[in-house]
């Protein structure tokens, strides 16, 4: 574990000291190898499925691959942002790595801290550097209206989760993962005990987001740069689930009367945000849109709590961070060059951009689910184990999985083809930069179709 974090808090130093010239190629290589270095953690956990255990910090099957997820996303920002922030001083070029590194540091606490306090800190501390990067590098002047949503919903939603931990610490006598899974379980039969569990759940499905909480994240999303696009749609929407995962199982006997709400929005939110998707102009308002329908099916497979559900849920999470993320660089590549989210304005871009219009089409086709891609994988499981629990389900799952072949096919078609408006006819060409990006998102997608028991979670 200090093997990552001690090299990654180093990179903060590595960022303020090396020369202007040299800062953006050596960031990149250094976050690289640590992204590299972190595939040690795929080692298989021990009989216990516990690894790397000390009394603040430990990886198990299920925090693994977010885990990693998290640090191969650094060298990912730092070549998305590169053309972004050139024109910046110095200094701000500094800062909003210094930024970018951070928000790993505090992901890694987040995903390996055995104590629910130690993460909920830190599930809360990665709002500071993403208010930061929204609200100080966003395009437009919308971007402190979207950074006042994005800290509000998510301070309303994590609040009551702190005075709810405070009153299992005060019951129990213990916050550790290790201990709580194996407490007797609760008899919870008061009015006020239903409400401590909807405390304990809100902040995760908040930040999710659930269907109905969501208002902040096409907001956050559209007005983010691209590294804050990126890491909100990878990471910070999965620290809701992980959360959720990790708190289910310590609420047993109440989660099967009071999940109901829940899974019924969770649903009902997948064929809503599709059908939101369907009739979007700005490109980054469809993709974030997009993550919210996906997400939905993520939280639904979750709270039914069976194993085919979470491992389902985690399988689309990491599969969806990969697709999402992919999805933001490409639509970030087009403003780049046109200056404008409208995707009427920007067609046609596959006769002067034939290779970028291969990686756009082979996200779409991740982003529906292709199979054998993971993404399908996962939604097959939630899919199925939402049919076991209630066969009315696969009328919710269905449509959502028909209009999200819709919208996908509607954003390739818009940007990519017909005919090519006069005004972009004479844009920069594509870098070898921008391919590479692509490239690092859609090879560990493509790789974990051949050994995807790598992020089954505990079903392993």
């Amino acid at each position: 574990m200090l093997k990552i974090i001690i090299p990654t808090t180093m990179l903060l130093f590595s960022t303020w000291l090396t020369p202007h010239r040299y800062v953006w190629s050596t960031v990149l290589l250094y976050s690289l190898i640590i992204a590299l270095f972190s595939f040690s953690w795929f080692i298989p956990p021990a009989l216990t499925n516990w690894s790397f255990i000390n009394s603040y910090m430990a990886t198990d099957s299920l925090s693994t691959p977010l885990l990693i997820l998290s640090c191969w996303l650094l060298p990912l920002m730092i070549l998305a942002s590169q053309k972004h922030i050139s024109t910046e001083t110095t200094t701000r070029q500094r800062t909003y790595i210094s930024l970018m590194i951070s928000l790993q540091i505090f992901l890694i606490l987040a995903f390996s801290a055995t104590e629910v306090i130690m993460f909920y800190i830190m599930f809360e501390a990665t709002l500071i550097p993403t208010l930061l990067i929204i609200t100080r590098w966003g395009n437009q002047m919308e971007r402190l209206n979207a950074g006042t949503y994005f800290l509000f919903y998510t301070l309303a939603g994590s609040l009551p989760l702190l005075v709810a931990l405070l009153l299992l610490q005060s019951s129990t006598g213990t916050l550790s993962f290790f201990t709580l899974n194996y407490l007797p379980p609760f008899t919870l039969l008061h009015m006020s005990n239903k409400v401590w569990w909807v405390g304990c759940l809100l902040a995760f499905l908040v930040k999710m987001p659930l269907y109905g909480f969501h208002l902040w994240l096409p907001k956050a999303h559209v007005e983010a740069p691209i590294a804050g696009s990126m890491v909100l749609a990878a990471v910070l929407l999965k620290l809701g689930g992980y959360g959720l995962m990790r708190v289910m199982i310590m609420l047993e006997p109440l989660t099967k009367e009071m999940a109901y709400p829940f899974i019924i929005l969770a649903l009902w939110g997948v064929i809503m945000t599709g059908s939101i998707c369907l009739r979007q102009t700005d490109l980054k308002s469809l993709i974030a849109y997009s993550s919210v329908s996906h997400m939905g099916l993520v939280a639904a497979g979750i709270l039914i709590q069976t194993p085919w559900g979470f491992t389902g849920a985690l399988i689309l999470m990491i599969a969806h961070g990969l697709t999402s993320s992919a999805l933001f660089c490409l639509a970030n590549t087009n403003y780049e060059r046109t200056h404008s989210r409208t995707m009427v304005l920007a067609r046609g871009l596959q006769i002067i951009f034939p290779l970028m219009t291969a990686w756009w089409f082979l996200s779409s086709l991740a982003n529906l689910a292709l199979p054998p891609l993971p993404n399908l994988m996962g939604e097959l499981m939630i899919i199925v184990s939402l049919f076991n629990w209630s066969p009315w389900t696969i009328i919710f799952t269905g449509l959502g999985t028909l209009i999200t072949a819709s919208y996908s096919l509607y954003m390739f078609l818009m940007t990519q083809r017909g005919p090519l408006p006069k005004h972009i006819i004479l844009t920069d060409p594509t870098h070898t930069r921008e391919h590479l990006l692509m490239m690092l998102h859609l090879m560990p997608l493509t790789l974990l179709i051949m050994k995807p028991e790598l992020i089954w979670g505990w079903t392993t």
